[in-house]
């Protein structure tokens, strides 16, 4: 049990209220004989309680392992943290009512403290009852010494003594789980600010190592950035298991619309297809980065081949589709290269104009074959050819000329994207 004086969290929660104890209950002539050995024994507790506390140090380094370190590092510590609660403890024996609060708030601080510190709930609710045991045998062993025959007593105020314990079990594990709750709460805020700061592109490189241990990711791995969005609320979900499975070791980060993951590749490799998602999941994953300084940079990535989703749903991986990323990166600029690529068509009927463009894109497709193109378009290759050779002369580029094919296949992509 340790010291628990100082610490501001102990002064700012007290234990909880609990009923107020119903009338005194009755006890018979033997049970007054009983209260009187107890006082007594306990009063002979109290006049060495030193030599007590020693023993219960003691034990504690022999069955509880856990209370090793606090032993060797802050023995002093420890041992007034233990004399202090062993006195609130056999003091109530004698005094109930008038010691009952100070004995819950000695417990709560313990509680409070220990929790702070660490020490494992299971630990601390052991060393209380291996106290109690010890009060008990102290009581029993006292008696003994002094009045033998009196030692039969004892069992007619046992209930009251293990009562006790278990109240300020009780007490200690509350206080206990307050902290251990409001310390959960902080340290998943921290990762969730370190994360979004990792993403947001703002983190700082005094940061990073920090960041590596709360992620649990190592700051120099090769990363990239997976962005999920719609098909809430199974989408999400089911895609980090499906993703986990190809790369295990993931931090995910919840923001208002998109789910963020960022992945560890060791072998440099994107994600695999992530196979079926919920109806409307939109999943867009960016290239792979190098050390989680540039996880804002895949961030970026993951969030451009999320804009070329298509709003039913899918997965855009964004090294597959870099031309159209570069048109989104720069609309402004596309939108003036569709107008000198595709403008001149405004000038012909729109259904001329769509039969033309369709037959551009499918040629395109087919990668400059006007068979192929035919058959996807359902016409002869003739009319395949007789439509690009009308392109040509409408707007004076030619086919041939791959800077001509380069601007042309740009410019379809940007008129197919939403944003354009």
């Amino acid at each position: 049990m340790h010291r628990a004086s100082g610490t501001p969290t102990a002064l700012r929660h007290a234990p909880r209220a609990v009923p107020r104890p119903g009338p005194p209950r009755t006890r018979s002539p033997i049970d007054a004989e009983a209260v009187v050995v107890l006082h007594r024994a306990a009063r002979a507790l109290l006049a060495d309680l030193a030599g007590l506390t020693d023993r219960l140090l003691t034990v504690l380094e022999d069955r509880e392992p856990a209370y090793g370190p606090a032993l060797r590092t802050d023995p002093h510590h420890t041992w007034r943290e233990a004399h202090r609660s062993l006195r609130h403890s056999v003091s109530s024996l004698i005094d109930p009512r008038g010691t009952r609060e100070a004995a819950r708030r000695c417990s709560w601080k313990i509680g409070v403290a220990r929790a702070e510190q660490g020490l494992p709930l299971d630990a601390l609710l052991h060393a209380f009852r291996l106290g109690g045991s010890l009060v008990w045998q102290g009581l029993v062993e006292e008696t003994a010494r002094a009045a033998p025959e009196d030692v039969r007593l004892l069992v007619h105020v046992a209930a009251d003594v293990w009562n006790f314990v278990d109240e300020h079990c009780t007490v200690v594990a509350d206080a206990y789980r307050q902290v251990e709750r409001r310390m959960m709460w902080r340290r998943e805020n921290q990762v969730r600010l370190l994360a979004a700061a990792l993403l947001d592109g703002t983190s700082r490189i005094a940061d990073l190592p920090e960041a590596a241990e709360a992620l649990q990711l190592p700051e120099q791995g090769r990363y990239v950035v997976v962005a999920v969005a719609g098909g809430r609320p199974a989408g999400p979900a089911g895609l980090r298991a499906a993703l986990l499975e190809r790369s295990p070791r993931a931090h995910w980060h919840t923001d208002t619309d998109v789910d963020y993951g960022i992945l560890l590749t060791d072998d440099g490799e994107l994600p695999d297809a992530v196979g079926p998602t919920a109806p409307g999941t939109r999943v867009g994953i960016g290239t792979v980065v190098r050390g989680l300084a540039a996880v804002g940079e895949a961030r970026a990535q993951a969030d451009l081949a999320l804009s070329l989703c298509p709003a039913e749903g899918g997965t855009v991986r964004l090294a597959e589709h870099l031309p159209a990323a570069m048109v989104v990166s720069a609309p402004e600029l596309a939108a003036s290269l569709t107008e000198r690529v595709l403008g001149p068509l405004a000038g012909i009927e729109p259904a001329d104009a769509d039969v033309l463009v369709e037959t551009l894109a499918t040629w395109l497709a087919c990668d400059g074959s006007a068979q192929r193109a035919g058959e996807r378009l359902y016409c002869h290759r003739n009319t395949v050819l007789n439509r690009l050779r009308r392109y040509e002369q409408l707007t004076g580029r030619s086919l041939a000329r791959p800077s001509d094919v380069v601007e042309i296949s740009l410019a379809l992509t940007a008129r197919r994207l939403p944003l354009l």
